[in-house]
């Protein structure tokens, strides 16, 4: 069931309509990205350390916090460069982050919104700089690519783990998912 980070890429880059020219419109606001990142780690960490679970995890080790800030800025400005025009490099970046996620066990429940919270503030500050409305619109189509890598890394390492521990084949595995949701 594992996935080749760069077709996932590809298709998730269908699936959201993110374009050369967003790619271009991302690229030629490289500074900005660059500038507004420490802001944008800023609304997203504090978004998340409002909730108990999250607060205790992103301070479980000293230091931690401003590590993780450091990669959220990192990653932030990696959106606006694509690192190599959003190829393979980008592709991998994306799906390491998405395990990353999985192994610390900051769960979808968190991702998901705080990164609404990161599409928003960007947004809100693209509008105070003058920016247009596509930029924001192509900074919420890689977002979503980004998200959709993390949400991914979570389905492919539960379900590695269950065939690895049951011995199932995925395709057992996939009906008895099936039948679970339908039953529901």
């Amino acid at each position: 069931m594992a996935i080749n980070p760069q077709e996932f890429m590809s298709t998730l880059e269908k699936r959201v309509c993110l374009t050369a020219e967003d790619k271009v419109l991302l690229q030629s606001e490289i500074d900005w990205g660059k500038d507004i990142a420490p802001e944008m780690a800023e609304h997203f960490y504090a978004y998340l350390g409002r909730d108990e679970e999250m607060n205790s995890m992103l301070n479980a080790t000293e230091g931690r916090i401003h590590r993780l800030r450091e990669t959220f800025i990192e990653w932030f400005y990696e959106m606006f460069t694509g690192m190599d025009d959003w190829g393979k490099d980008y592709a991998d970046r994306r799906w390491n982050i998405g395990l990353v996620h999985v192994r610390i066990g900051i769960g979808p429940q968190h991702v998901v919104p705080a990164m609404a919270t990161v599409i928003r503030e960007a947004g809100q500050r693209a509008k105070t700089d003058g920016k247009s409305e596509e930029i924001k619109e192509a900074l919420g189509r890689i977002c979503m690519i980004d998200l959709a890598f993390i949400e991914q890394a979570y389905v492919e390492v539960s379900s590695e783990a269950v065939l690895r521990e049951t011995g199932w084949t995925e395709g057992l595995f996939r009906r008895l998912i099936a039948t679970g949701a339908n039953s529901m």
